[in-house]
């Protein structure tokens, strides 16, 4: 009979009340695990810098969120919070994992601070905006006291969710493969030659445009949190990066904003909340072509994902809630223009702007490997699941060696976690020369096998 009892809770996707009701008596129900769910605003005032100062914000098309659940139950709550911001850097990084971490009364390695990436959204990095003041320099990354709101904005927001947990019994697990989003960057040209130009709106690019999608990770993932037979939280992760047209000044959380929020009003009891996954050398490219237009187009793909993950999802019992940490200690980069020297050089007055934000924010990142703090990556173990939040800007190799790691389970990957790092590629993108890594990439050469190590680490099954 019990046996019987598993089966049918871990493999139907609506179960009948009288399962959910047999599972319970029979105990096979974990011990009991809650969970709340939380969002705040966390929209840039217009005159904010852009994509960590490149422009400025000039309007709001939409609002920008923070969205998140606290996991209560394991050892210590694990907080997952996705913010609708560029990149999180460094000493800002921290103090969002910091704040968060004393309101849901937990540690700061279990609380995963994903970026989504929008590019008509902010980058935040304390220290590198301190550098910039300190010089009286005219480059702007972000404004520290509207950092400080926002990061408090959603402490309140968490703290007076845990007031009201609620139970969950079953996780949700569910995907769907994503229709014509996606494509790499790496093409290869009628000649034989390998390009990486297929940006996020390479589509009137005509050999771009007809070029494979190439390497990338067709899958929409959901972990989702039940009581019973009612969601109370779906999450969803998808590795591209999540622009159709940007340097407009229109602050917005383009098309996943748009997907993330018709799938809300299509589900108001349950949260919806979407991850990136690690997708830094993953675009639009080959199907945007920039027009505003497209915007909506690639908001309803990601849309019919999200929906048709949702109607794939299949519940299990939860039994456990794991949590392990790897530390990880990449090399700052030390080719040249990337030196304490060259970043010096750079943060002068009569140097571009945007010049100066760039070397400021290699300083802090420099300066924070060389006091020796590591990077997390951190991973909620459900034993059928296992949730990891990757550094920066991870290639989208990395995120398919995690599901490689452990094949007969259900990984989920989010990206744009600890965002000092800049682009992480592999040793291949090196050798070939890979021409987005002239100044978004603050690693050194090296870095795949200790992310591959630390990965193997956490994904490891106990």
């Amino acid at each position: 009979m019990t046996n019987l009892a598993n089966m049918l809770c871990s493999d139907m996707r609506f179960i009948p009340s009288i399962f959910v009701w047999l599972c319970t008596y029979l105990g096979i129900m974990a011990a009991p695990f809650s969970i709340v769910t939380f969002s705040a605003d966390v929209t840039v005032p217009i005159g904010h810098g852009m994509m960590g100062g490149l422009w400025k914000a000039k309007s709001v098309a939409d609002p920008l969120h923070a969205k998140g659940v606290v996991v209560l139950g394991g050892e210590k709550p694990v907080v997952l919070v996705s913010v609708d911001w560029c990149e999180i850097r460094n000493e800002s990084f921290d103090r969002w994992r910091e704040a968060l971490a004393k309101a849901a009364g937990t540690t700061r390695e279990r609380v995963f601070v994903s970026a989504i990436h929008q590019h008509e959204a902010p980058i935040t990095d304390l220290e590198a905006q301190r550098i910039l003041e300190r010089r009286k320099l005219n480059g702007s990354i972000c404004d520290l006291s509207f950092h400080e709101k926002a990061v408090q904005r959603v402490v309140t927001a968490l703290i007076q969710s845990l007031k009201e947990p609620q139970r969950f019994t079953h996780l949700g697990l569910g995907k769907a493969k994503v229709e014509k989003i996606a494509s790499n960057r790496r093409y290869i040209l009628p000649d034989g030659k390998v390009s990486f130009g297929r940006g996020s709106a390479s589509g009137r690019n005509v050999l771009a445009a007809n070029a494979p999608e190439g390497t990338i990770d067709p899958w929409l993932r959901m972990v989702s949190f039940w009581n019973g037979e009612q969601a109370i939280a779906a999450l969803s992760t998808y590795a591209v990066h999540p622009m159709s047209y940007y340097r407009t000044g229109e602050v917005s959380a383009d098309f996943p904003g748009m997907a993330r929020d018709q799938r809300q009003k299509e589900t108001p009891a349950c949260m919806q909340i979407y991850f990136s996954g690690a997708s830094g050398n993953v675009t639009a490219g080959k199907y945007n072509t920039g027009d505003r237009k497209n915007r909506t187009v690639l908001a309803s793909r990601l849309h019919q994902a999200m929906e048709l993950a949702w109607k794939n999802t299949l519940l299990t019992p939860v039994k456990k809630i794991g949590f392990r940490n790897a530390k990880l200690n990449l090399k700052p980069r030390n080719h040249s223009g990337f030196t304490t020297k060259d970043f010096e050089a750079k943060l002068i007055k009569d140097a571009n702007p945007w010049q100066q934000c760039l070397a400021a924010m290699g300083l802090s990142w420099r300066q924070r490997c060389e006091r020796g703090q590591p990077v997390d990556i951190p991973v909620l173990d459900f034993g059928v699941a296992q949730m990891l939040l990757l550094p920066g800007e991870s290639y989208v190799e990395f995120q398919l060696a995690a599901q490689k790691m452990r094949p007969n389970s259900f990984v989920w990957v989010a990206g744009y976690g600890e965002g000092g790092t800049g682009y992480i590629p592999t040793e291949k993108h090196w050798e070939e020369k890979d021409g987005n890594l002239g100044d978004w990439c603050w690693v050194h050469p090296g870095a795949e096998k200790l992310m591959i190590r630390a990965m193997g680490e956490v994904l490891k099954k106990p």
